[in-house]
């Protein structure tokens, strides 16, 4: 298949001149209902063609105020999703806004675009408008908060809400009589200024609907609760359990204790501990149903939006130093060479020894100073389960994780790279044996589990990968064999290189996304065969039917799960699989904000940079020092006659013989930081780019690798 598109840029724009073959795009064909979720008919006709009609989603505005949008169902290994222009909607009719779903008639206008004719609204709901209200002189205009939306609104007179220049409103399409133009909305909420502390996360909240308020029913129940009795619970008030943290957390859901195990040589007996979340959340009940619909907690630098009420996550549900607090706990045994060798769980009553945070455990393993606490035990226990991963294989993706940090007034103070230490580690190992355990457990009790699972990456995912590894003359295992371990084993290859952060970003773009579901299709990520999430309750809905299958399976209570959720588990797990992706882009956008304000003041500046995305409409480009990312436009490069090769991840100019290839080392300048959309736009200096030959020093761009 033909991979290379050729592309001329000049002052006056770029032509394409030679198009890649057409991909061909997989549907599944069935019915469109009114809600719009499902997928669309089976493309009929040419390869890669939709049908004559389709749901589509507008995903935003063109600089005219029309929308764009894409089909609702996409099969993503089929490519990109093609662009639908809509036509104006009629007369009198408010104008389509983001996020709303219509049934939509297509003409082809051209190869993967479409223009698209509005049949049918799909929801009673018009569309919302995010954005930041501005006063003129002679109209008002609301700037959308989303990229994707190039056109303004204009604010008709009267329909402002009160709403004063720079605050961050919602607002909603009104009825209108012209088709060109700029589109009117009314002002629905005025959400606070621009530049406020809160304001950053506030767009991420409401662009993604997430609920900042509990129903007074759950607020009511939370409020009622009090302290767990020991009963028939087991009492581990004298072990020393203690929760380890970041310094910034305020709910505290698990406990780690280890000692070693005098049945087994150099074996360990392990405890981690959980809050009983179960205990206050009871099924059917408003609490449960509100923390259905959330499905987790979302955290952003300023706030963390619960999945339950203050009441319960920083309280009966918090395991503070000193205090008692109802648990579920794993009691966990593993032999020297860190593979369990029995687990056993049950319902107890702790009370933690010490709130620490990951660098005081870390200070304290390192100075050898175990603070009368199990520390030297917990590193021990660790280093065995280290090993054990080591040998299953497994894929590690180091990534490096964006620090925000916020100042009193709520500026963005810094932004770095947040520290990985081995406490870290510690408590990432702790809780992914506690999770195989509880499915296991679950399978041995014939209980529905809601398990977490990652497929495999798709082939064509492996191929993209294969290609680009390629480059730097490393292969992967033919065919579609693939072993996390085969992943793991270059990215030690490249471990302190300038390249490894590259490496992981793409190898990662390359796996598919994990899931909830009751059906189990095993782990490829961690390599294993059965996994699921047991050790947040606080903050994941799945963790709270786990443990409620637990209680019920080991007659722990009359709490345990109900059969009306049993039946529905896999919509539940649709759903909070859902709600789970929904929380990643809200904080990657909130995030990716708060870095763009940090970046505008710096704009004009020049930065040592890597390139992170090679497209045929430009580079996307990672600033070493902050890991701000933003876009190098086509039109900014030299000008010449470039070929984009998909498969080596590359862009080469044929007159002057300059390649820009993936996790080159670049050096750019910051022309433009919007902490409104919290897009940057940046320029790569050419005379550090290397021309005429592989940029690593290897071979000459536009031929392919030999395969290894």
């Amino acid at each position: 298949m033909a991979r290379a598109r050729n592309i001329w840029h000049s002052a006056n724009g770029r032509i394409p001149v030679a198009q890649p073959v057409a991909k061909h795009m997989k549907h599944r064909g069935r019915q469109v209902p009114r809600d719009g979720k499902t997928p669309p008919h089976r493309p009929r006709g040419a390869a890669g063609r939709l049908p004559d009609t389709v749901v589509v989603e507008v995903t935003g505005t063109d600089r005219d105020g029309d929308a764009i949008g894409r089909p609702v169902e996409w099969d993503r290994g089929a490519g990109p999703p093609p662009a639908i222009a809509m036509q104006p909607e009629r007369r009198g009719t408010p104008a389509l806004a983001p996020g709303e779903r219509v049934l939509v008639r297509l003409k082809p206008v051209g190869p993967g675009r479409y223009e698209g004719r509005t049949l049918r609204r799909i929801g009673e709901a018009p569309g919302r408008i995010l954005g930041v209200f501005k006063r003129g002189r002679t109209e008002n205009r609301i700037i959308p908060t989303d990229r994707r939306s190039k056109a303004e609104w204009i604010v008709p007179s009267g329909q402002d809400n009160g709403a004063e220049p720079d605050e961050i409103v919602l607002a909603e399409p009104v009825a209108h009589h012209l088709h060109l133009g700029l589109k009117p909305a009314r002002v629905l909420e005025r959400l606070g200024k621009l530049g406020d502390a809160r304001s950053i996360s506030l767009i991420a909240i409401h662009t993604h609907d997430i609920p900042l308020t509990f129903p007074d029913a759950a607020l009511h129940e939370a409020d009622k609760a009090s302290g767990v009795l020991l009963g028939s619970r087991t009492d581990l008030r004298a072990v020393k359990l203690i929760t380890i943290d970041g310094a910034d957390a305020r709910d505290f859901d698990d406990a780690v204790f280890a000692e070693p195990d005098p049945d087994s040589v150099g074996g360990f007996r392990l405890i981690v501990a959980i809050a009983d979340v179960a205990h206050y959340v009871q099924p059917g009940s408003a609490l449960d149903h509100a923390a259905g619909q959330r499905g987790n907690s979302v955290y952003f630098p300023d706030r963390v939006v619960p999945m339950l009420p203050e009441a319960l996550s920083n309280g009966w549900c918090s395991l503070r130093p000193n205090e008692d607090r109802g648990c579920l706990f794993a009691e966990m045994w593993i032999g020297r060479d860190g593979r369990k060798t029995g687990h056993r769980f049950g319902r107890g009553l702790m009370r933690s020894a010490a709130r620490m945070t990951y660098e005081e455990v870390q200070a304290a393993e390192d100075a050898h100073d175990d603070r009368g606490l199990p520390i030297p035990h917990l590193y021990a226990a660790y280093r065995s389960l280290l090993a054990a991963r080591l040998e299953r294989g497994t894929l590690e993706l180091d990534l490096p994780e964006r620090q925000v940090v916020l100042d009193d007034r709520g500026q963005v103070a810094s932004v770095s790279p947040r520290p990985r230490l081995d406490s870290h580690r510690l408590i990432e190992e702790f809780m992914v044996l506690a999770n195989v355990a509880a499915a296991e457990e679950l399978e041995r009790l014939h209980k529905p589990c809601m398990y977490r699972v990652h497929a495999p990456p798709s082939d064509e995912k492996l191929e993209a990968l294969r290609g680009f590894l390629a480059t730097l003359g490393v292969s992967l295992p033919a065919g579609n064999q693939i072993h996390p371990r085969d992943f793991d084993r270059v990215l030690r290859r490249y471990a302190g290189t300038p390249e490894s952060e590259t490496i992981s970003e793409v190898m990662l773009r390359s796996q598919s996304q994990a899931a909830y579901s009751p059906d189990n299709i095993g782990h490829f990520g961690l390599a294993l065969s059965r996994y699921a999430h047991f050790t947040s309750p606080i903050r994941r809905y799945a963790d709270l039917l786990v443990h409620r299958a637990l209680i019920a399976g080991l007659r722990l209570g009359r709490d345990g799960l109900a059969d009306e959720q049993i039946a529905a588990f896999p919509e539940i797990g649709d759903r909070i699989t859902e709600t789970e992706r929904r929380a990643q882009a809200a904080e990657r956008e909130a995030i990716d904000r708060y870095v763009s304000a940090f970046m505008a003041v710096r704009t004009g500046e020049q930065f040592a940079a890597r390139i992170s995305g090679v497209t045929r409409f430009g580079l996307f480009v990672t600033v070493t020092e902050t890991g701000a990312s933003g876009i190098v436009p086509f039109a900014t490069l030299t000008d010449d006659f470039w070929q984009y090769d998909e498969r080596e991840q590359t862009l080469t100019g044929r007159r002057t013989r300059i390649v820009y290839r993936l996790a080159q080392a670049v050096r750019v300048l910051l022309s433009e930081a919007n902490p409104v959309t919290g897009g940057m736009v940046f320029h790569v200096l050419d005379d550090t780019v290397p021309a005429s030959r592989h940029p690593s020093g290897g071979r000459p761009a536009g031929k392919r690798p030999a395969r290894r």
